[in-house]
């Protein structure tokens, strides 16, 4: 019976909201403020921009966000099942980005954070709070519903709006299809593309070292995985298929969705899978990938906890872990949780829920969006927690031993900068990352692209490396840019400088920084079925013709000017053709050295008239200065004739655009 309750209480629902919308054209009608000239914009075609005039005849829905938000981070998974809901309808979504921080009024980096949130409707730069202000916009998120004639139809505050949404929308669209008042001519976008969109690592979250290992794992978190990798650079192994998902199962085919946080327990890894509210345990021993806790649904309302696999959870950002309990950043509810790692059981541990900046006992102090957690451990037993609470720009830190959370440095939810100095004289910018080593805790200073150094007991914070400006550059005065992931190994900081998609390495005693360089291994016969990601297009070539006697592949890579390949890296091709008249020694063939002409010998099967080969390719290129590993990924089809007058050998030349 309860689908059939469900479905009366949507048409009472609708017809509510019927009643309002008839209700407001009717009595209440106000114009909705055009978008000003000025304003720059993304996802638009270049130098364009939007103005309700053209948006005559669709329901325009107005997302007021920022991105350092965790509730409008919520927003965006609600407005894309929105979006392909009412694909090829008229309903429109487009981004106003009214920014909280200094760091987030830039067009250039608010550009980086539609490509990590994946957004591709259009967003407007309303940095300066116009078109907030002309909506008498009062808190991110909020959600404005214009109508098909540019009149205000309705305002949704706070996240959690989908029901509301997809129904005010329905409701709507009926409305004015029925008045003959819609246009359903699709507006021609133009989403940003990343000019790091071949890059090894794409937007890393949290890195974490295993000394005893000598070993790091890193969120490659937009390609939905965890990497292993040496010291050196060296990729040792790979958990997670690449695509977004929340499925248990071997390394190879497991899926994860923007993971962050990241601690081992023994030999295992514990991951924040973020964007599944969900914590994963990797076993290496067995490579597989299992749920400990979260079921894939953000929790909203929970404050007790439970069982892991019943207790949903809301945004993990990061964990530490001290014995058998692992403490969880846990941004969504704004409080520190617990998971029990010998029976899985989740709970909250401090923080009242409430979004604010508030000492004292940890059951009633507040928390900001916590996004990052490390600890203090003396003779076995945790002593103290550290967190980077990042909407209030501070340090916190819960001691143990008499269970009180106090504020080490920064401010309040809108008391921000970049000062050094000491306690709440200190001002930081939305940190996301810290680390505890020899009695000091690192912190990246995430929204002013610095690596500081804070003394818990002293109270004093400084700066060691980074420049406000974001940028990328090694040496003694090095550049960052939106840093979010720090850990120590062997008395070295690894960074991970998330919008330069790289792992930074500093040495504390040079006070120097570098960019390390990874060295991705060749992949199994296990990853023979394809060999590039699913989204790789695919370009035919012309026919070419082969004499009978022609015995090889020559594989011709033009490199653009100041990279090189990446040594210790190999270069793979999966080469297949119909009816197998050109055979390869191995389908799968891996050149340790990759050079600019390769060849790969085959053979040719007698009378075989024509075939079709196609070559899926994968090799990694760094920049001579910069040290960033790219991947390329190709794939390559085409028709093949024998005739006695044909050519001794096939040629296919690839080439990277600039």
């Amino acid at each position: 019976m309860a689908p059939i309750k469900t479905e009366i209480d949507r048409s009472a629902l609708q017809a509510q909201i019927r009643e309002k919308i008839l209700d407001i054209r009717a009595k209440h009608k106000v114009r909705a403020p055009d978008f000003p000239v000025a304003l720059p914009w993304l996802n638009v075609q270049s130098g364009g921009r939007l103005s309700l005039a053209q948006l005559q005849g669709k329901i325009v829905l107005l997302d007021f966000w920022t991105y350092c938000c965790i509730n409008c981070m919520h927003v965006i998974p609600d407005l894309k099942y929105l979006e392909e809901k009412y694909a090829g309808r008229p309903l429109v979504v487009i981004g106003v980005h009214s920014a909280k921080f200094t760091n987030e009024k830039e067009a250039a980096n608010i550009r980086q954070a539609v490509l990590r949130y994946e957004v591709e409707h259009p967003v407007v730069v309303d940095s300066d709070f116009t078109i907030w202000q002309q909506y008498t916009v009062r808190a991110w998120p909020t959600l404005v519903m214009v109508d098909p004639e540019g009149y205000l139809l309705a305002v949704f505050s706070g996240e959690g709006n989908r029901e509301i949404l997809d129904n005010y929308i329905e409701v709507a669209l009926d409305i004015f299809e029925k008045e003959g008042k819609l246009n359903p001519a699709p507006l021609a976008l133009a989403p940003e593309i990343s000019e790091m969109r071949d890059a090894f690592l794409s937007f890393p979250g949290k890195i974490v070292a295993h000394p005893a290992k000598n070993i790091l794992a890193m969120a490659d978190s937009n390609h939905h995985r965890i990497v292993i990798i040496a010291p050196d650079g060296k990729v040792l192994d790979v958990a997670g298929c690449g695509l977004p998902g929340l499925d248990d199962g071997d390394f190879e085919t497991a899926h994860f969705k923007h993971p962050q946080g990241l601690a081992f327990y023994g030999d295992d890894l514990i991951v924040c899978d973020t964007d599944n509210h969900a914590l994963r345990r990797l076993d290496f021993a067995s490579r597989s990938v299992a749920t400990l806790a979260g079921n894939g649904e953000q929790s909203r309302y929970n404050t007790r906890g439970g069982p892991g696999l019943k207790t949903p959870l809301n945004s993990p950002w990061d964990i530490f872990i001290a014995g058998n309990t692992g403490y969880l950043a846990m941004a969504g509810p704004h409080q520190i949780w617990t998971i029990d790692l010998k029976t899985n059981r989740v709970e909250p541990y401090a923080g009242s829920g409430h979004e604010a900046r508030r000492d004292g006992d940890r059951h009633e102090a507040a928390f900001a969006q916590p996004s990052g957690i490390t600890g203090e451990i003396v003779g076995g037993n945790l002593t103290r927690l550290f967190v980077a609470d990042s909407e209030i720009s501070s340090v916190r830190q819960i001691d143990a031993r008499s269970e009180k959370v106090g504020t080490l440095a920064g401010g309040d939810l809108f008391q921000y900068g970049d000062n050094d100095g000491t306690g709440d004289n200190v001002r930081l910018q939305h940190p996301l990352g810290v680390a505890y080593h020899d009695g000091k805790i690192y912190l990246a200073d995430t929204y002013n692209h610095k690596i500081k150094v804070l003394d818990p007991n002293l109270r004093t914070c400084k700066t060691l490396f980074g420049k406000r400006e974001p940028g990328w550059a090694d040496g003694a005065e090095p550049q960052f840019y939106e840093p979010s992931g720090l850990t120590f190994l062997h008395g070295k900081l690894y960074i991970a400088d998330t919008n330069n998609h790289a792992i930074r390495v500093a040495d504390l005693h040079t006070h120097e920084v570098k960019t390390l360089t990874l060295q991705p291994k060749a992949l199994g016969e296990h990853h023979t079925e394809h060999l590039v990601s699913s989204h790789t297009p695919v370009t035919r070539l012309a026919g070419q013709t082969l004499a009978p006697t022609a015995t090889q592949l020559v594989l011709k890579i033009a490199l653009p000017a100041g990279v090189e390949f990446n040594a210790g890296s190999p270069l793979q091709a999966l080469v297949s053709t119909i009816n197998n008249a050109i055979t390869f020694d191995s389908s799968l063939i891996t050149i340790a050295a990759p050079q600019t002409e390769t060849a790969i010998p085959f053979r040719v099967q007698p009378d075989f008239g024509g075939t079709a080969l196609r070559l899926e390719l994968r090799y990694y290129y760094c920049h001579k200065t910069r040290g960033v590993c790219m991947v390329r990924q190709a794939v390559y089809e085409m028709t093949i004739l024998l005739a006695a007058d044909g050519e001794g050998k096939l040629v296919i030349a690839d080439q990277i655009q600039d």
